[in-house]
This record gives structure tokens, sequence and C-alpha cells, in this order.
């Protein structure tokens, strides 16, 4: 995770890249960045080496060297096209003049070579030409070909990209009107807070001014003197006091509320004669029947 690359930059929805001093800005961001971590010399050595052996030929060798020492490119030998006679001093040894035959014989030969060449492509020149021309053609179009899908390629890539990042875009908006929604909502929660700690602590300053003063005793080397001692015993009797004296007050009228529901538990003492009633009919039919037996 720490060597992955996180691409944030979103250039189908982000605005403002031409605007003035964006782009001294990006500079001056990427000269900090190059002052902070300079490359050293041997910045290179924790990647391997580059697979170059197909190119690595004796004379591309040699010419790397030739230029890593910085040395001069040796100039082309035209000797060979020459045809100088034996030098004054050898004009009598038979192997200077063998010499000068054999460079003349060699010169015949390569002018003969030439003219074969230049026989060769008269005749058949204009054809391998058009050969030639003809394989070249069917090579540009195949190329034109894979550029043309490699093209198509990169468009679908960049559209595909452009349709990501505008969704992306919308997600992001949401996001950031949600976010600027909360922090908002966040800030009238803290104002409301603080509105109500200042409501609460003027009414605990009001409730400490209303309430009586709690009189605490002196202590004298961590003792209290026994009058202090009598005088909080005294305060303290007198305040249970009115503290029980104010309830029995109030529950007064509760007490005197039953004595006015008397009536009511009277009544059912007016329904005797109802309840005597048989037992006078009972004394009549007794009385009725002692005469009729009589």
């Amino acid at each position: 995770m720490a060597d992955e690359v996180i691409v944030d930059a979103l250039p189908y929805i982000d605005h403002g890249y031409d605007d003035v001093g964006v782009r001294e800005s990006a500079l001056a961001m990427v000269e900090e960045e190059c002052r902070r971590y300079r490359p050293t010399k041997n910045y290179l050595d924790h990647l391997p080496l580059p697979a170059s052996s197909p190119f690595e030929t004796p004379l591309m060798i040699n010419e790397f060297e030739r230029i890593q020492n910085r040395l001069p490119m040796e100039t082309l030998s035209m000797k060979r096209y020459e045809l100088p006679p034996p030098p004054s001093g050898k004009l009598s040894e038979v192997s200077a003049w063998q010499e000068s035959i054999e460079n003349s014989m060699a010169q015949l030969e390569h002018q003969w070579v030439r003219s074969l060449n230049l026989e060769l492509m008269l005749d058949y020149g204009t054809e391998a030409w058009k050969s030639y021309l003809e394989v070249f053609t069917a090579m540009q179009a195949k190329a034109q070909l894979q550029l043309q899908q490699l093209k198509k390629d990169m468009q679908d890539i960049n559209w595909q990209r452009k349709q990501a990042q505008t969704q992306a875009g919308e997600k992001l908006r949401a996001l950031e009107a949600h976010w600027v929604l909360l922090v908002s909502k966040n800030y009238e929660i803290e104002t409301e807070c603080v509105e109500l700690e200042k409501v609460i602590k003027a009414a605990r300053e009001k409730l400490a001014q209303l309430a009586p003063p709690i009189v605490e005793p002196e202590q004298t080397n961590g003792h209290a003197t026994k009058e202090e001692e009598s005088k909080a015993h005294d305060s303290n009797i007198d305040m249970k006091e009115e503290e029980q004296e104010e309830p029995s007050a109030v529950e007064a009228p509760s007490v005197e509320a039953p004595a006015m529901e008397a009536p009511s538990v009277e009544a059912p003492a007016m329904e005797t004669p109802s309840v005597e009633a048989p037992a006078m009919e009972s004394t009549n039919q007794d009385e009725g029947e002692g005469s009729n037996d009589s």
C-alpha cells in the first residue's frame, strides 16, 4: 500500500486549471518536491538493469565506450579508393610494385561490381521499386488500421473515464452538500449548547442567591468549639421544625375532607323500616292463625 499511487485528479469535473496563478503554483510545488528529494548518484541502485542484450553488439559496445570516454569518431578511410604508385624509395622493390598492382586490381574489381549493379538496377530496378512500394503500402495500410483501432480504444477508455468521473462528481457534490449540512447542524447544536450552558449557569447563580446561606462552623485546629456546635444544632432543629410545620399546614384540608362524607355513611340507616316490615307481617300472620285456631 505504501508504493501505491492514488490518482485523485478528475479532469472531466475539476475546473479552474486555466485560472491565473494555478500553473505557477503547480510548478512551485514541483520545484519544492524536487528540492526536498534531490536524487543522488546511486538513486537507481534498487532497480534492476535493463535487458539490452539483443542490442549489445561488439560495434555498439565499442561505440558506447568511445562516447563514454569522449573520444572523437574515426574518419572514413579513403585509401582503398586511391591508386598510389610505390614510394620513391621503393621503386626498385618488387614487393612494392606487387602491392600496388593488387590495389589496382581491387579497384578495378570494385568498379566492375559498381557497373554490374547499375546494369541490374536498370533492368530490374523499376519492378523492384514497384514491389517495394506495394509492400510498403500494405504495411502502411495495416499500420493505419492498427492506429484507428488504438484511437478507438483510447476514445472508449476516455469515454469510460468521463462517465465514471461524471458519476463520481455527482456523488462527490452530494457528499459535499451533506457534509456542509452536517457541519452547519453541528454548529447550530454547539451554539444552542453554549446558550443552554449560559442559561443553566445564570439559573444556578440565581438559585444560589435565593437559597439561605449554610452556616458552617469554624474549625480550630480541625475541631469546632462547643458554642458553635450548639448554634449549628439549634439552627438545624429550627429548620427541621419549619419543614415539619409546612407540610402539616398544607395537608390540613385533606384531613377535614372525610368529615363531609358522613351523610353518605348514614344513608343505609334509613332503609331499616323496609327491613323490619316483613317482621310485622309475620306477627300479623301469627295473630291471624291464633284467632283461627281459637
